[in-house]
């Protein structure tokens, strides 16, 4: 669904208004080194954890398990 479809006039409103305060809240991000610095850091963990989730996912639909009891037949 795009956005603004099948959407009232109060949702919309309330969804701009989410995301000017949303952007306005990056922009503060950006503005603090310290602050965009640790966000990239956690960002970079957070693409790991995922990439590691994703891979163990991949075993799962290609049905190679690590567990005897779970591998095909």
């Amino acid at each position: 669904m795009k956005y603004g479809e099948s959407m009232t006039a109060e949702d919309k409103k309330w969804q701009a208004e989410c995301d000017a305060r949303t952007l306005a809240e990056a922009e503060a991000i950006k503005d603090d080194k310290d602050r965009l610095s640790a966000a990239q850091e956690a960002a970079k963990a957070m693409v790991d954890e995922k990439q590691a989730e994703a891979a163990g996912m991949a075993k799962v639909a290609s049905g190679v398990f690590s567990y005897p009891s779970l591998k095909k037949e």
